[in-house]
């Protein structure tokens, strides 16, 4: 079955319902150099990670300077996964995965699929997304699939899919890629970071062939 994970929680009503809608991970984004209405700062990441309950994975969403400063950040908020976006190199992922106890997920630009083979062995999870200039992701637009189904067929790391997912999109997504798990933020929001909790209920159903009562 597909995992879901909802990305850019900012508050815990907002945790609260995508744990019960059945996500299998949330997103917490911190420290990235774009204007998002997403965006916590550490403390208060570390915690709403602090929160979640068992069994829900709890991921930190950021676009570091280096390494370094990636490390630094995971210490303060302590997730089960690091997200990371922007250009670091495959060398600088490995460098990073020997100083985290944490997964790590690299972000690939879906316009550029061939750049994440480069991060193949260094990644424990590659997330294909519509990036902006800047390399970062939740641009709410979404890109060619049958690619990103050809991409993934390629790697030995799973694939999560993302860019414009919605409830009403998102079944067709899955069926085309076939990815581990699909990544929502805006699809499911009823304004700039604050969840629509019947959208992300009917977004997790609908990627993972349930039936909401």
């Amino acid at each position: 079955m597909t995992r879901v994970k909802v990305c850019g929680i900012t508050n815990e009503a907002d945790a609260a319902a995508a744990v019960d809608a059945g996500a299998d991970a949330l997103g917490f984004i911190v420290d990235v150099p774009v204007d998002t209405p997403r965006e916590l700062d550490a403390e208060r990441a570390a915690d709403l990670v602090a929160a979640v309950p068992p069994f829900v994975t709890t991921v930190l969403v950021t676009m570091p300077d280096s390494p370094a400063d990636a490390a630094l950040l995971a210490d303060r908020v302590s997730p089960d996964a690091l997200q990371v976006h922007g250009d670091l190199s495959a060398d600088a992922l490995g460098a990073l995965a020997d100083d985290v106890d944490a997964k790590l997920v690299k972000t690939v630009d879906a316009d550029h699929p061939e750049a994440a083979a480069r991060y193949d062995d260094a990644a424990d999870a590659l997330l294909v997304d519509s990036t902006d200039a800047s390399g970062a992701g939740g641009t709410g637009r979404t890109h060619d699939w049958t690619v990103t189904r050809d991409l993934a067929a390629r790697l030995d790391s799973p694939v999560v899919l993302a860019g414009g997912l919605t409830p009403e999109n998102v079944a067709d997504a899955v069926e085309t890629v076939q990815p581990f798990a699909v990544d929502v933020a805006s699809g499911v929001e009823a304004a700039g970071g604050v969840k629509d909790h019947d959208a992300v209920a009917a977004f997790v159903a609908a990627a993972t062939d349930e039936v909401v009562a």
